[in-house]
């Protein structure tokens, strides 16, 4: 594969509801999405900065900079055997991970569609279906999150996650343990607690959660370890993975018992197969997480989600769920189990819409070997 050119846009895209979180309250999604073309043929990533450096040190606006000046220069007329040849492409920029995933992504899927065969496949994926879970953020009142809990709950999903954070926790996992003794539950704090916190979250272990995920700093492992230790619920690892040595070194500081694997948040495809293969290397699980992604991240995160190891219900939802219309075809379903089918076709196994994306473009730029094409 030569990639001959580069297509990047900017796409703003309103959520069908607000989604809030210990971050704050996201209404709409402004996103970076690639596409890379060779030999007649194109494929799509998407960088999954927010708008604001909350989550990440990323942000739409750096990765979009960085793209256009740093990595795709790297990527343009260079003669590639695979997606993995593009971590040492872009080796020699430091950082800008979600930037990088959204160029490697998109050569993966190219080399997918080339070959006529799906990206599951390629990336090493052995399930058919995937099971679903859940993320509902932090809601107006209890009443409201009872309700959105009764409408997923009904749709089939296999575990629900409840965004926490100080003020609203013990409460709300009280209330839900009463009104839904068995589901499968989760929550995610999105580093809002401290230490101090510990023997407050060691009370957590009588709401029998699956987990609780990154409850402290997002760059931590030693004090994720020390409350491992405090509580019996298992602590799951998010921000603070970056890479295979980060998730080697945390978990053989038991620092958590299961990560959450964003591909964005890591880098990409290949560096999300290393991090899987060292946690079942070590026995311990590992699921998908969502970045509020549109149809082609979503996609992206369904082939990702059939390797062997995510074993756990991921955050990998129908397209219903965020967006009033998505930009892809067929939208992203979930069955009345709780599980997507794993697409078989060549690619990402979504049809891309043009005239959607184009819609919802607020800018976009055309790069070729040595220069930059307004368009």
């Amino acid at each position: 594969m030569k990639i001959e050119a580069i297509h990047m846009r900017e796409v703003n895209m309103p959520l069908a509801h607000p989604f809030e979180t210990s971050f704050g309250v996201t209404t709409g999604r402004r996103i970076l999405l690639v596409e890379v073309v060779s030999d007649g043929v194109s494929a799509w990533g998407e960088c999954v900065a927010g708008e604001h450096p909350y989550f990440s040190d990323e942000m739409v606006d750096t990765a979009w900079h960085i793209t256009e000046t740093e990595l795709a220069p790297r990527l343009l007329g260079v003669e590639l055997s695979s997606g993995r040849d593009c971590p040492a492409l872009f080796d020699q920029v430091r950082g800008h991970r979600m930037a990088k995933a959204a160029l490697e992504n998109a050569v993966w899927e190219l080399d997918a569609t080339q070959q006529g065969i799906a990206l599951s496949n390629l990336l090493g994926g052995t399930r058919a279906k995937i099971p679903c879970g859940v993320s509902i953020g932090i809601q107006p009142t209890l009443d409201q999150l009872m309700e959105k809990i009764e409408t997923e709950v009904s749709a089939g999903y296999q575990r629900i996650k409840l965004k926490c954070k100080p003020g609203w926790d013990e409460e709300i996992f009280t209330a839900v343990r009463n009104r839904w003794p068995d589901i499968t539950l989760s929550c995610d704090a999105n580093s809002a607690y401290k230490l101090d916190d510990a023997d407050r979250i060691a009370t957590w272990d009588r709401f029998h959660l699956l987990m609780i995920e990154q409850p402290m700093w997002y760059d931590d492992f030693y004090f994720h370890a020390e409350l491992q230790k405090r509580i019996k619920t298992a602590v799951c690892l998010d921000e603070c993975i970056r890479n295979r040595r980060d998730a080697q070194a945390a978990l053989e500081l038991g620092s958590g018992r299961i990560i959450n694997i964003k591909v964005g948040r890591v880098g990409g495809f290949t560096e999300a197969i290393a991090i899987h293969d060292v946690a079942a290397k070590h026995g311990v699980p590992v699921w998908c997480g969502g970045m509020l992604e549109t149809g082609i991240g979503r996609a992206h995160n369904i082939a990702l989600s059939s390797l062997p190891n995510f074993s756990l219900p991921g955050d990998v939802s129908a397209s219903k769920r965020y967006w009033s219309e998505d930009i892809i075809e067929p939208e992203v379903m979930v069955s009345a189990s709780g599980e997507i089918v794993v697409p078989t076709t060549p690619g990402r196994g979504f049809d891309i819409v043009p005239e959607r994306i184009e819609a919802f473009t607020v800018r976009k730029q055309m790069l070729r070997p040595g220069v930059a094409i307004p368009v």
